[in-house]
């Protein structure tokens, strides 16, 4: 056996607690040099999974780099993002009365405002393996707030849709914000960590509704002595100003991974050229990654039609103001305080349990199958009381299938998670350009029930999933520790080595 093979093994083993109480890697300790931008890490880590953490601190103090920094960076660049992306559907009705627009026309330019995304995120998933998500983080974020600071000059049909496809370029911060956290804690947190900062990003959905349409409209109405036209034209410069800041903040002050930036590694020699093609090849090459991006499109897209259409139905349905509609409408974005989390906890809490993959899909089938059924149930209901509390169920299991999806994304190909998240992301807004279709044709309970039927049938294919070494559905895990006898004796032998040396 190889003095290699024996350090590997220490490095999986042990873990040292510096005087400050902070934690470092036992190779960084007897290493001449170490490769690490950081001497030391404030969280745990596993060296064998470059430096990853193996958990997570939220405390209010917890943002120090790299890993919880880049940790709040990716939730807060992807909540920004959310905030101009959808800081003009709480003023549809608003500018459907001024510009004089057909309902199709509305529903045209929300679906160009997803649409965009979906091109944006094939292109930055191998992108982020190739150049790290901070710089790609904070392109996108300026390139979103550009044209949302300009919506004020939309003055038709077709200059509104063109200017929410422009927008919407904004939404594939997803890529980066998944991508990162994949990229700072392991396999065995990874879950959870995506979970959060995805659910607290798409939060934006819900702020944004209170935040414009809620808040700022009727200030700014108030302050143009009640003209509504002047109030929702001037309404989207806040979100705007707030996404140039972050663009340059997370640029300024975050790392891509653990050990630094990507280029300086790179110059160093430290890090392996990724190719994009490659990386891009393949993520669409394998069969795992197109059953999960159906699945990501049956929550994430209906997450995505939500936020379009929720202030639009609540307005028209049961005859409300903007800013009521708009007050009720956020309910659905606020459960992501806490319920795509728990999806990714839950999936975490399963593998970690014994249960493996076989677990995290089980789950996945669940909270796709109920999500189905509540939107089933939402287009039935005929009062305003009944509606909310079936909107609060359906939005739970919505983005606790979001967590459970991006909980199972690690495991499909850990050489290229930047592509086959990416890909799987922009699965999100195809479904939701399908959904919307369906809104821009159809009545909206006929909408609703269609989207339900198709989301519980999407909860099906978690049984076709076959990672390779993993277990799934048709598989047990105590199948596979059997195929891996040979393998578990020679872990036992470096360990026994590794002892003997002691």
């Amino acid at each position: 056996m190889s003095s290699g093979d024996i350090e590997d093994a220490v490095d999986l083993k042990e873990t040292i607690t510096t005087e400050d109480g902070s934690f470092q890697s036992f190779h960084e300790e007897i290493s001449d040099e170490s490769t690490s931008k950081y001497q030391e890490y404030d969280l745990r880590v596993d060296p064998l999974q470059d430096d990853r953490a193996i958990e997570i601190k939220l405390c209010p103090c917890s943002g120090k780099r790299p890993h919880m920094r880049a940790f709040h960076f990716a939730w807060w660049s992807y909540h920004v993002a959310f905030l101009m992306w959808f800081s003009i559907t709480p003023l549809l009705k608003e500018i459907q009365d001024t510009l004089h627009l057909t309902k199709q026309q509305i529903w045209t330019s929300s679906i160009a405002a997803v649409s965009s995304t979906i091109v944006m995120r094939f292109i930055l998933g191998p992108f982020c393996d190739k150049y790290g998500p901070r710089i790609l983080m904070g392109i996108i974020l300026f390139s979103s707030a550009v044209p949302t600071a300009l919506t004020g000059l939309v003055n038709s049909a077709s200059g509104l849709t063109i200017l929410r496809f422009f927008i919407g370029v904004g939404g594939s911060t997803f890529v980066m914000c998944q991508y990162w956290t994949t990229r700072m804690f392991s396999r065995e947190c990874a879950g959870t960590a995506n979970a959060i900062v995805g659910g607290w990003g798409n939060l934006g959905g819900g702020v944004t509704q209170l935040l414009v349409g809620s808040l700022l409209f009727p200030l700014l109405k108030t302050h143009f002595d009640g003209d509504s036209e002047k109030a929702w034209r001037t309404a989207c410069i806040f979100p705007a100003t707030l996404g140039l800041i972050t663009a340059f903040c997370v640029v300024k002050f975050s790392d891509d991974c653990p050990k630094g930036n990507y280029s300086k590694m790179k110059k160093k020699g430290e890090m392996v050229h990724v190719s994009a093609s490659v990386s891009m090849k393949s993520g669409l090459s394998n069969s795992n990654t197109w059953l999960i991006f159906v699945q990501y499109a049956c929550c994430f897209g209906v997450e995505i039609t939500m936020n379009n259409a929720a202030a639009l139905y609540f307005a028209d349905e049961f005859h409300l103001s903007t800013p009521k509609a708009a007050a009720y409408a956020s309910i659905f974005g606020w459960m992501n305080l806490f319920a795509r989390g728990v999806g990714g906890f839950v999936s975490d809490t399963l593998n970690n349990k014994g249960y493996g993959l076989r677990g995290r899909l089980y789950w996945q089938s669940f909270v796709l199958f109920f999500e189905g059924i509540m939107v089933i149930c939402f287009a039935f209901c005929t009062s305003l009381t009944q509606a909310i509390t079936i909107l609060v169920f359906f939005s739970i299991f919505v983005q606790a299938a979001e967590g459970s999806t991006y909980g199972i994304v690690p495991y499909i190909n850990p050489a290229f998670t930047g592509s086959i998240s990416g890909i799987i992301g922009s699965g999100g807004n195809v479904g939701a350009v399908v959904f919307g279709f369906f809104f821009r044709e159809m009545s909206s309970k006929k909408a609703f029930q269609s989207m339900g039927i198709i989301i519980v049938l999407s909860s099906l294919l978690s049984v076709f999933v076959n990672i390779e070494g993993q277990s799934n559905i048709r598989k047990r895990e105590d199948e596979l520790i059997k195929s891996n006898e040979t393998s578990a004796t020679t872990k036992r032998e470096i360990n026994s080595e590794i002892d003997s040396d002691e």
